[in-house]
């Protein structure tokens, strides 16, 4: 049995030529598919929330990962705490994850105007003219939007919350 768990953990998280094969059949099926993306350090409810409301958006919900190189150029050299290898495990657990990618660049916009998601989501932090991707998106027909965070979670307030009690 756990090597049909690690084997369904491992089908969802992908690269970018398979993945946009996946998007493409799902279209074929007339499934909507979603697309958000994120350094998803530690998982917490904020992030939770946040996806599942994603994923209602559509019928497939795709995250793109931040690969751990990123993460030290956008986070800093302490971070990520945990590796992309895990990161994407514990997204793949989801139930309502349908797929993985993991981007090296610093922003996700090769990933995005390759697959052409019919949504694209971010927080609601982010206004729609500034979210990467959101151009390529609209110009295709699709639609951008944005959610809500979970007030007081985030991975760097419970990595400072941690280094306190350290103290």
């Amino acid at each position: 049995m756990r090597n049909d768990i690690e084997k369904t953990l491992l089908s969802k998280i992908t690269d970018l030529p398979k993945l946009k094969g996946a998007i493409a059949a799902w279209k074929n099926e007339g499934k909507k598919v979603v697309f958000t993306n994120g350094v998803f350090d530690l998982l917490h409810i904020g992030h939770i929330t946040y996806m599942a409301k994603a994923a209602e958006l559509g019928d497939k919900l795709v995250i793109g990962l931040n690969s751990d190189s990123s993460v030290k150029r956008i986070k800093g050299e302490d971070r990520p705490v945990n590796g992309q290898d895990s990161r994407a495990a514990l997204l793949a657990a989801l139930f309502f994850v349908d797929a993985i990618v993991v981007f090296e660049e610093d922003t996700p916009i090769n990933v995005i105007s390759t697959l052409l998601p019919d949504i694209l989501v971010k927080g609601a932090d982010y206004a729609i003219e500034n979210i990467v991707g959101a151009k390529e998106v609209i110009a295709n027909g699709g639609e951008v939007k944005t959610i809500n965070f979970v007030e007081g979670y985030s991975s760097t307030s419970i990595i400072q919350k941690i280094r306190n009690r350290l103290t």
